[in-house]
């Protein structure tokens, strides 16, 4: 059977594991042990019961709040020992509540398989969208200009922003410009 629960402190070292296993193939962002701690109150964990009545760790989620306007969905991961017994769908179910609870309006989330959270209600978006996920996270990441994941939501498209400016715009490369030292006999230049 599986169960859901708010992480503790105490669960920051598998979801720091789980979340950094799928870092090295780019599928999730890597996160330092600290920011996992940091942002422990963001997760939901889910764990099977044991035959000894124990409960083993299998996944967890996030739900990162930007406003009442809108809230992220983000690291939902599942030992790959435990998918397809429904840890996924518990989760995502769990966040869910969460953000109705805090009345948000919008839910977004960012991925490489649209169809899965497609039947669970979720939407294609323009990224351009929810700037305030693109102002805290995308302009930081390394993946900025080659980024491979689709941009989903649920609920109607934010009207505000609160992290920054509403119209984010790619920052221009800078100009490259060659100069010409000229030495003098002394070996000085001018």
């Amino acid at each position: 059977m599986i169960t859901v629960h708010k992480a503790h402190l105490q669960d920051a070292r598998n979801v720091f594991d789980l979340v950094n296993s799928l870092s090295h193939d780019g599928t999730l962002l890597r996160r330092s042990y600290a920011e996992i701690c940091e942002n422990i109150r963001d997760f939901t964990v889910a764990c099977i019961a044991k035959e000894d009545g124990e409960h083993e760790f299998i996944g967890c989620g996030a739900l990162h709040l930007y406003g009442p306007h809108l809230a992220e969905v983000r690291s939902i991961v599942v030992k790959p020992e435990a998918r397809g017994l429904g840890a996924g769908d518990a989760i995502l179910e769990a966040l869910m509540a969460e953000a109705e609870e805090h009345q948000i309006m919008s839910v977004c989330l960012f991925t490489r398989i649209p169809a899965y959270f497609e039947h669970l209600g979720f939407r294609v978006a323009e990224r351009d969208a929810m700037p305030d996920k693109i102002y805290k996270d995308c302009q930081t990441c390394p993946r900025l200009y080659a980024c491979d994941e689709v941009a989903m939501v649920k609920g109607p498209l934010p009207k505000v922003t609160v992290l920054g400016p509403s119209d984010i715009q790619k920052p221009e490369m800078a100009e490259t410009h060659l100069v010409q030292l000229q030495l003098t006999p002394t070996g000085t230049s001018r």
